[in-house]
């Protein structure tokens, strides 16, 4: 007892009495769950075949008295009706016996009088087995922070139970945040043993009368097993995780027409003077719309050139931007390093040095390898002109791997190699993830080079990445490289180490989502279900991190199309891309609400008419845009386009997939291509018109046994609902 609560002291005590009788009792697979009522408060409790015990608190009435007005059975559900003198509660308990252990918790209150909540404990106490006083050992291994995912995973030791993983569906409670005008910003977390979620407290803002608000709605799922190490970890949380997302309630997703969003930002990047400075005679992209201040960085040109290069073989049509840029990738070299810098070695002397890395000679980590990473893909669509330069840059990131024994800080000197600053912050290392992009990058080397040193270089970059738990994550897109690269060496070498880091990378990744729609605020104009924070600690959503998580999930379904990798992963990956591509349009500021976009920006201008992406997207409370126009997420659409749309050549016809697929391919009167994802996952399909044809042929679409039906669109488009992994068939008179 020492060291504890009194909360959690007066907890224990209550649930050590022998007297204790409960008022609804149910087996939920290997465990029973209960339900109490005791005083100010009304408990579901499991308890484990150990004997360890965990408590859930439904409901909190501080110095009154609950009373129970009813309680309704069905098969797997119950229903409490309580009343206080505040207020009246409803809590509706579902069991879910299909796979994991697994239940759902439902609250709302309807106040009597005008209520405010001052305060709320955490809801969620471990006990010891019944009769036994204290609390059992357990690990917290990962909680919210900021606006994530409302969820804490953890696990019980002694006595050995088990873990748990808890997430609060926080898009139930929209309607509480926007009366009290509050965040469910870091409500989920705590210290062992006072865990879980905390309703965000209001002082000034009342809950009305007579009106019913959601408090809270818990998912909660449990495994018997501890998980060992961290690929068991890894492995166990991408379970639950998707065990309690097939539960979860899901908002609907919209077709936006992908292809007039290309050809919008297309032009506005090409046209709007924002986006270009002038160097020397020599257009170049800004990083963010009107930044004239900072110089251009070679990372900008490369992650808009990529994506136009797959947008422009996808269309079949010349874009004059591609060879503009192409034409200045040779400015970037600096002889006196022999490699291609950050910084644009003409415009260098500009960096003001208001921040760390605004200095010439400063390298932020990964800022190295991710224009090499696009100058080798480039170089593998034939532009072979740049190798030379490549060649010896990929020698200097070598020599800076070695350096820093594949373990890099977060600024380093080029010239000097010395550290400018080891840790994103104290005690919590530098840039974990960047072996990940550093190996991705020297993989890339070797298949267009055939050269063993960048293959041996990748390996045991990846390698590297071993051993930091959930703590690996930096910068979300990096890390969706390192899944990918690490699943690629492991088709390479067969070695499951490799394999095993994929998932580690993976895991990392899902516990940086924003699993709910942030409906209150000025986050009731734009959505948020499913979306991946960009950095570690980053209050916000960023378009050019999400981006290319969203290509790198593509790829790594495509690559373990014959792998047997968990089921979880595959639903989760497929289903965060569905999402995204619904959702992504709100980063374009014609989209939202003029009073939703920052009035000021850290850097440049919003020039809220053009199709080019703002940043950030932002808790509901706060205004988007807050960073700036970011003229290096220009990509979005033209990766988006070439992953998701196919034509049919002769029929003037295009066909819309918001999964990703493989094999997509025509024959005759007939198209065919497989679902990835997973078959309890479903998407959507729509075949529409292009060009002069003004009506569809007559279409028939199978998925190899039976004939699917399809929901004809306002616009006649054909729309059908598919389930992941399956083979699809299209065939039209």
């Amino acid at each position: 007892m020492e060291g504890v609560s009194p909360q959690a002291a007066a907890i224990d005590g209550i649930f050590n009495n022998p007297e204790l009788k409960e008022i609804f009792y149910q087996q939920l697979g290997n465990s029973n769950c209960y339900v109490y009522c005791v005083g100010d408060a009304l408990w579901v409790m499991t308890e484990w075949p150990e004997g360890a015990r965990i408590t859930f608190r439904a409901v909190y009435a501080p110095h009154d008295k609950i009373e129970i007005k009813s309680t309704t059975k069905k098969r797997n559900q119950a229903v409490f009706q309580l009343d206080t003198l505040a207020a009246t509660y409803q809590v509706t308990l579902d069991l879910y016996h299909n796979g994991y252990p697994c239940f759902r918790c439902r609250t709302t209150v309807t106040p009597k009088a005008a209520l405010a909540f001052h305060y709320w404990p955490r809801d969620i106490m471990p006990l010891n087995p019944a009769g036994s006083s204290g609390f059992p050992e357990g690990d917290i291994y990962a909680s919210q922070n900021g606006p994530r995912t409302g969820m804490i995973y953890f696990g019980i030791k002694a006595p050995h139970s088990g873990a748990v993983l808890y997430l609060q569906n926080f898009s139930a409670l929209g309607n509480y945040c926007g009366q009290t005008k509050t965040s469910l910003s870091n409500t989920v977390g705590g210290t062992w043993p006072d865990i879980g979620f905390m309703l965000p407290s209001s002082d000034k803002q009342f809950l009305k009368a007579g009106k019913t608000y959601t408090i809270s709605d818990a998912f909660i799922v449990m495994d018997a097993k501890i998980p060992a190490n961290e690929t068991e970890m890894s492995i166990q949380f991408m379970d639950l995780l998707a065990e309690i997302y097939l539960r979860l309630p899901k908002p609907n997703t919209q077709y936006h027409h992908w292809p007039d969003i290309a050809e919008k930002a297309w032009h506005d990047l090409e046209h709007s003077a924002g986006s270009w400075c002038q160097v020397n005679g020599h257009a170049f992209l800004n990083a963010y719309v009107c930044d004239y201040k900072t110089p251009p960085e070679l990372m900008v040109q490369m992650a808009v050139l990529l994506p136009l290069t797959e947008y422009r073989k996808w269309s079949k049509r010349e874009m004059k931007i591609i060879n503009d840029l192409i034409n200045i990738i040779p400015d970037f070299y600096d002889n006196k390093l022999n490699t291609f810098v950050r910084w644009l070695p003409a415009a260098a002397h500009r960096l003001d040095k208001s921040e760390e890395h605004k200095h010439p000679l400063v390298m932020d980590s990964w800022y190295l390898h991710h224009p090499l990473l696009n100058l080798i893909r480039l170089a593998k669509q034939g532009h072979k002109g740049i190798m030379d330069k490549l060649s010896h840059s990929l020698d200097f990131a070598i020599r800076v791997a070695h350096h820093f024994n594949y373990k890099w800080p977060v600024f380093y000197n080029m010239e000097t190699l010395e550290i400018i600053k080891a840790e994103t912050e104290p005690g919590k290392g530098g840039e974990k993830d960047v072996p990940g992009i550093y190996a991705k990058t020297m993989l890339l080397a070797w298949e267009v080079t055939q050269k063993e040193e960048y293959l041996e270089e990748a390996k045991t970059a990846c390698l590297s990445l071993q051993g930091e738990g959930f703590e690996l994550f930096y910068q979300a897109n990096n890390t969706a490289f390192s899944a990918f690269t690490a699943l690629k060496l492991f088709t390479l070498t067969k070695n499951e180490v490799y394999l095993n880091i994929s998932y580690l990378c993976l895991a990392n990744m899902f516990k940086h989502v924003w699993l709910w729609n942030c409906n209150y605020g000025f986050a009731e104009n734009y959505a948020t279900f499913f979306a991946m924070f960009p950095l570690r600690d980053a209050p916000y959503i960023a378009v050019y991190e999400e981006t290319e998580c969203f290509a790198s999930f593509s790829d790594y379904l495509l690559l373990a199309e014959d792998i047997s990798i968990p089921a979880s992963i595959r639903l989760l990956l497929a289903e965060f891309i569905r999402y995204y591509i619904n959702r992504a349009n709100y980063y374009y500021p014609p989209m939202l609400p003029a009073d939703c976009i920052a009035k000021k920006t850290k850097t440049g201008e919003v020039a809220k008419e053009l199709w080019l992406p703002i940043e950030d997207l932002q808790d509901g409370w706060a205004e988007s845009g807050t960073v700036g126009q970011e003229v290096y997420g220009a990509g979005l659409p033209f990766t988006l386009v070439p992953h998701h749309y196919y034509t049919i050549p002769g029929e003037s016809l295009l066909v819309y997939i918001d999964y990703p697929a493989a094999g997509f391919s025509t024959r005759g009167k007939t198209a065919t291509f497989r679902l990835l994802g997973h078959k309890k996952g479903a998407c959507h399909m729509r075949i529409m018109p292009i060009k002069k044809r003004k009506e569809l042929p007559r279409i028939t679409v199978t998925d190899g046994r039976d004939v699917l039906n399809a929901t004809v669109c306002d616009n006649g488009h054909l729309e059908f609902k598919l389930k992941g992994n399956q083979q699809i068939v299209i065939s039209w008179k």
